[in-house]
């Protein structure tokens, strides 16, 4: 794909293949990423989004509006499809491949790429940047409006004592404190068990580990993108019935990784479940509540 990309490029002249980028007041854009699909969809026209991503299509992986999602095309992000589109702006990931970035400026493509936003001020900054590109800064201050107004509704009550959670994904993985997720945590109520016993980003928690030393509660986020198939066997051993002070409650693994309106919708949970786990009365107790989106 890249090769024919590249052959492509080379029958372009040069001043042709690599011309000056161009600015317009509102551009066509294409999405390559869940995270910023889920932004571009809410600060962009409609007219305005050429394709999201692929990821978007799938509720497994989607960040988005499932009812948002399906009104938009979509593309897989090959070259070709994308060059067949005549984007003004393609966004993508900090991770692009090489080589696809280099294909997309040979052919004149504007792309500009985008992080994975580990903090709530990060993500501001994000949202910021793609209603710049887009046009639309005022829509961009609107989401995050909306956004800080979550928060504050997700806040603890002043005083109250910090939540010690695990957040438990599938094999037994756990998130680092410099993410999205531990930030999240922080700011409505809960401490990060595993950061705090030195655990980062994508280590795994065993199994025996959770037994020796539990948290008040594990946020079991279990249901994969890849497999779709909801909580493991780690994550729902009947073991784990033996920690009679330790709670359990769901969270959607599509919460986990993406702000913007992802971040409302995180925020709101964590305060139902915190809330949930304020109000029932003490004793032996497992909450396993269904997932609310």
């Amino acid at each position: 794909m890249l090769l024919a990309a590249s052959l492509t490029a080379g029958c372009i002249p040069q001043g042709k293949a690599t011309p000056e980028p161009r600015t317009f007041a509102h551009p066509t854009i294409v999405s390559l990423n869940p995270c910023t699909d889920a932004i571009l969809a809410e600060v962009a026209d409609t007219a305005q989004i050429l394709a999201i991503s692929h990821y978007s299509k799938d509720p497994r992986s989607a960040s988005m509006d499932g009812r948002l999602a399906s009104a938009l095309p979509a593309t897989r992000g090959t070259v070709e499809e994308v060059l067949a589109l005549k984007p003004d702006l393609v966004l993508g990931s900090t991770f692009i491949d090489p080589a696809t970035a280099s294909a997309y400026k040979r052919l004149g493509l504007r792309l500009e790429t985008l992080g994975m936003a580990s903090t709530v001020e990060a993500s501001r900054d994000q949202i910021r940047k793609i209603a710049a590109l887009s046009g639309h800064p005022d829509r961009g201050e609107a989401l995050i409006a909306r956004m800080d107004s979550a928060l504050a509704a997700a806040a603890p009550p002043a005083g109250s004592r910090p939540i010690h959670t695990v957040v438990w994904q599938s094999g037994g993985m756990v998130p680092g404190d410099g993410t999205l997720i531990a930030d999240l945590l922080r700011r409505t109520g809960f401490a990060n068990f595993a950061a705090a016993r030195g655990l980062g980003q994508a280590d795994l928690l065993p199994l025996e580990r959770m037994l020796a030393d539990p948290p008040d509660l594990i946020l079991v986020a279990g249901q994969t993108a890849e497999t779709g198939r909801g909580d493991d066997r780690v994550l729902s051993h009947p073991a784990l019935d033996a920690l009679k002070t330790t709670r359990r409650a769901s969270l959607n693994p599509r919460l986990l990784y993406c702000g913007g309106p992802t971040l409302v919708a995180a925020a709101q949970r964590l305060a139902q479940v915190r809330n949930s786990f304020h109000t029932r009365p003490g004793g032996p107790s497992r909450l396993v509540e269904r997932l609310s989106r």
